[in-house]
C-alpha cells in the first residue's frame, strides 16, 4: 500500500502515524508542496491520502494550499481513502465546499474530547468515551454535509468525523510526540510577541494514554485502508 502525505512544515510530520505506517508494510512519500511549488503530484498513483497540520488556514489564497484541495477533491471522486489532520480536516471540509473560520477561541494544550455515539460502532473510534487528547488550532469549520460527528470537546464541536466510509478528519492531533509538542512549544516561543500559548504546556501530561489511543486509532486505519483498497494490511 501506497499513501501520499501532504505536510506543510518539517515540523508537522505523521508522528506516531508513521509509526502505525511502518508496521503495516506501508510506503509514505511527502508532498511538500509549501517548498516545492513545482512537483508534479500524481493522486492517480497512491492508494491513499493523508492531509497533516500547519500553522497556515485552509482560506489562505496561496498556490499549494489551493492545490492540496484540488488535490482532496481529485482523491474523494476516485474514491480513495483521505485521513486529515487538523489542517488536513480544515482542508477536507473545505475541499466538499464548507465553511472554514475562527474557532470561538484558540485550543492549545491537553483537553478533554467527547465521542458521540455515532463513534460506538466507527471502525476507528469503537470502544473510546472520554479522554484526553492534544490540541493546536484556532479554526474551526462545518461539518461536511452527510458526515457523522464521531467527536467533540468544550471549546470545539466538531473534532472528528467521517465521510462516507473512506474518509476522516480529525481536529485534534491524536499523531503528536511528546517530543513534537516541545518542538512546537519552541518555534512559537521565537515567534516572540506573536506568542499563541499563553501558559505552559506539559508534553507529557497525558502522553502514555494518548499514545496507546493512536496506535490503536493508526493502526485500525491502516488495516481498514488496506481492505478498502482490496490489499492486505
Amino acid at each position: 500500500m501506497r499513501v501520499q502525505v501532504f505536510r506543510h512544515s518539517p515540523s508537522d510530520g505523521l508522528g506516531l502515524i508513521q509509526d502505525a505506517l511502518d508496521a503495516h508494510g506501508v510506503v509514505c512519500e511527502y508532498a511538500d508542496l509549501y517548498r516545492r511549488p513545482e512537483s508534479d503530484v500524481s493522486i492517480q498513483k497512491p492508494d491513499a491520502l493523508i492531509v497533516m497540520g500547519g500553522s497556515m488556514s485552509a482560506n489562505d489564497d496561496v498556490w499549494f494550499i489551493r492545490h492540496e484541495i484540488d488535490c482532496v477533491q481529485s482523491a474523494l471522486r476516485l474514491g480513495k481513502p483521505v485521513l486529515g489532520v487538523c489542517l488536513g480536516a480544515q482542508l477536507i471540509a473545505k475541499a466538499v465546499g464548507e465553511r472554514v473560520f475562527p474557532n470561538a477561541s484558540k485550543e492549545i494544550g491537553w483537553a478533554p474530547v467527547q465521542f458521540t455515539e455515532s463513534a460506538e460502532d466507527d471502525p476507528l473510534f469503537h470502544g473510546f468515551r472520554y479522554e484526553h487528547i492534544f490540541h493546536w488550532h484556532g479554526e474551526t469549520f462545518d461539518l461536511p454535509q452527510g458526515a457523522h460527528l464521531l467527536a467533540s470537546s468544550a471549546a470545539c464541536r466538531y473534532q472528528a468525523f467521517r465521510l462516507g466510509d473512506r474518509v476522516y478528519g480529525l481536529q485534534f492531533h491524536l499523531e503528536v510526540t511528546p517530543e513534537m509538542i516541545q518542538q512546537w512549544c519552541r518555534e512559537d516561543e521565537a515567534c516572540g510577541v506573536a506568542r499563541e500559548v499563553s501558559v505552559p504546556v506539559d508534553p507529557y501530561a497525558h502522553s502514555a494514554r494518548s499514545m496507546e489511543i493512536a496506535r490503536t486509532v493508526f493502526a485500525r486505519w491502516c488495516a481498514l485502508t488496506a481492505q478498502q483498497i482490496g490489499g492486505s494490511p
